[in-house]
């Protein structure tokens, strides 16, 4: 018989060659393991089994090499290979896609490059703003060794390396990653105790990674602190909470903190664009948008609702014959989120005490499935965003040139007062349909209150302008009518029932520098109670309606338009044109008198100089000339 095969007709090299399994093998039967065998119908049919000869003589090497189609079982992994969600597969591998954290990246980069690392680093924020991952990468950034084995600590990892590739797997034995939220008494902390004296396997440093490092107990910490203060070299800490609030002070003043940030809306949507690119699937900048507003500075928050969003425009897409497009129709439906158009109508029929259009645009969007709680959280929003715009000066910032259109003119037509007013009455309904029995009453109950409160001023206004009615009753008094029986002014359009100087008096007591302006650059054109339509004097440095607007509104207590008049427009002159006219009047008045008209003639040269010492007491002193 021959000795090169055995009783089977088995070469023992072929059989030991077999006994050495592939990594594909590997990595099937592991899988086959945790999610089950795959279908045996994707699996091709093994080939029949080749027959052992029966003489010696034939040992047919060819035949025993039977089993090629060894690599088919290489395609189940791939069929098998489970759904790794979007917050998981572009996790930040290296620094430079980590986001929105620019000054701690700078921070480490510097403290790198001078060799000044801590030996205990503490990360804290909002969930899902990178903490744990920050962990991640300073640990391959302090043992990574360079392609070429040699390189040392760096802020840019090169991922390729064993060190980098063991890390980024989990798998590294001197990157110990421990949940504190399960490990938080006295036991956990001495095992690392007693670990820290033994220097890292292969590693440059052995790195404790502790999340929810908050969790720890009293003892725990206490137990923790002297090693924490005074590691060995090769050891350093990692930390990573939610609420830093709970760690004692003598844990804080150990590690150097980093306060990760909340990633701003709009870099959320660039970032959620990028990975919608890289994943091939179109989407609305729009519909970005909003999964960035509602993700609340949450990468994590923001790459769930993106995953769900992209699984629900895939079932649109089959049921319509679309192409799957994540579209701002299907976010607001997959959230449960108002239209914005809605919103706006909505909040206009507040404004117009429209009730019958404020109950059914709520009942309509109730049966598109939009929670009251929701419909008022966007009321509050809106009405937030038009008050910022109001304050800043520099615009609304909305998705749509629509949206910022409507922001911009509410911000411009409605007073401060009347918007905190409705923010407080909103803010009022919010808290009742949240604790009410039937939100969708409660809500509407809520609605009209805000329709029938809108306009009311309030108990400081009204104080404010009886105190004012009260005080100077001929503010608020009606002009005299002229010998013809027309108002005063050069038209019947500048008729004024309001006294427009006394008004600017009061002004002057609030803001001196503002009734000056008023005295001597208005022109005004009408003027009624609650409403000011004026020009400028050409020449004098303009002035905003809303300055105007809070001047008159803080002088009588009540609410005031302000509008510019046009160029052509008939208008008064200016307080102090006025009196200017007036005392040029009366000095030719003067001069033409007998008596001073008879001084002049008998004096050359004389002038007329005014006692300025014998003005009376209020009145202004400027500078004149005869």
């Amino acid at each position: 018989m021959d000795d090169s095969s055995d009783m089977f007709g088995t070469d023992p090299a072929d059989e030991a060659a077999e006994d050495r399994a592939s990594a594909a093998e590997l990595e099937a039967a592991g899988q086959s393991s945790m999610f089950g065998a795959p279908d045996p119908a994707a699996v091709p049919p093994a080939p029949p089994p080749v027959p052992a000869p029966v003489a010696a003589s034939e040992p047919a090497p060819a035949a025993v090499a039977a089993p090629a189609p060894a690599p088919a079982p290489a395609s189940a992994p791939a069929a098998a290979q489970p759904y790794r969600v979007l917050a998981r597969k572009y996790r930040p591998q290296t620094f430079s896609a980590l986001i929105g954290q620019d000054a701690m990246v700078q921070t480490l980069a510097n403290a790198i490059r001078r060799d000044r690392l801590a030996h205990a680093f503490l990360m804290t924020g909002v969930r899902g703003v990178g903490k744990t991952s920050t962990a991640r990468l300073i640990a391959k950034a302090l043992n990574c060794v360079g392609p070429d084995g040699q390189g040392g600590p760096t802020i840019d990892p090169c991922g390729v390396c064993e060190p980098c590739q063991a890390i980024a797997e989990g798998r590294h034995i001197d990157v110990i990653e421990m949940d504190a939220a399960s490990h938080t008494g006295v036991d956990d902390v001495r095992e690392i105790i007693e670990a820290v004296r033994y220097a890292a396997v292969s590693a440059r440093y052995k790195i404790y990674i502790i999340d929810e490092v908050h969790m720890l107990s009293r003892n725990a910490f206490n137990a923790l602190l002297k090693t924490l203060e005074e590691p060995p070299a090769h050891v350093k800490f990692l930390f990573a909470t939610t609420e830093v609030d709970k760690l004692p002070v003598t844990v804080l003043s150990r590690c150097q903190r980093f306060d990760l940030r909340r990633i701003s809306s709009a870099l959320l949507a660039e970032h959620f664009a990028r990975i919608c690119a890289e994943e091939g699937v179109p989407a609305d900048p729009e519909a970005l948008a909003m999964i960035a507003q509602a993700a609340e500075g949450s990468v994590r928050d923001g790459l769930s609702i993106l995953d769900q969003a992209i699984a629900h425009a895939d079932l649109a897409s089959h049921a319509e014959g679309g192409e799957g497009r994540v579209t701002p129709v299907q976010v607001q439906d997959m959230l449960g989120l108002a239209d914005k158009s809605v919103q706006r109508r909505l909040l206009a029929a507040l404004l117009d005490a429209d009730a019958p259009a404020v109950l059914e645009l709520v009942e309509a969007q109730f049966t598109l499935g939009v929670e009251p709680l929701a419909l008022l959280r966007s009321q509050m929003e809106l009405v937030h965003r038009i008050t910022v715009a109001q304050v800043s000066r520099s615009g609304a910032k909305a998705i749509s040139p629509e949206e910022r259109a409507a922001i911009d003119e509410w911000a411009g037509k409605l007073a401060a007062a009347q918007l905190h007013r409705l923010w407080q009455l909103l803010l009022k309904g919010f808290e009742e349909v949240r604790a009410a029995p039937d939100p969708l009453v409660a809500a509407q109950m809520a609605l009209l209150r805000v329709l029938h409160a809108a306009e009311l001023p309030d108990p400081g206004q009204l104080a404010r302008k009886i105190e004012a009615l009260a005080a100077n009753p001929a503010a608020f008094a009606p002009a005299a009518p002229s010998a013809d029986g027309a108002s005063g002014g050069p038209s019947g359009s500048a008729a004024a029932p309001v006294n427009w100087a006394a008004l600017v008096e009061r002004v002057e007591h609030g803001s001196p520098m503002l009734g000056a302006s008023l005295r001597l650059g208005v022109r005004v054109v009408a003027l009624m109670p609650g409403h000011l339509r004026y020009q400028l004097v050409p020449g004098l440095a303009p002035l905003a309606d809303g300055d105007i607007r809070k001047g008159l509104d803080s002088a009588t207590g009540m609410t005031w338009q302000v509008e510019r008049a046009p160029a052509e427009a008939e208008a008064a002159p200016s307080l102090e044109e006025a009196r200017a006219a007036a005392e040029g009047e009366a000095r030719e008045t003067l001069r033409r008198s007998p008596l001073v008209a008879a001084a002049l003639a008998a004096f050359p040269g004389a002038e007329l100089i005014e006692d300025e010492a014998a003005s009376p007491r209020g009145e202004r002193n400027w500078s004149r000339s005869a």
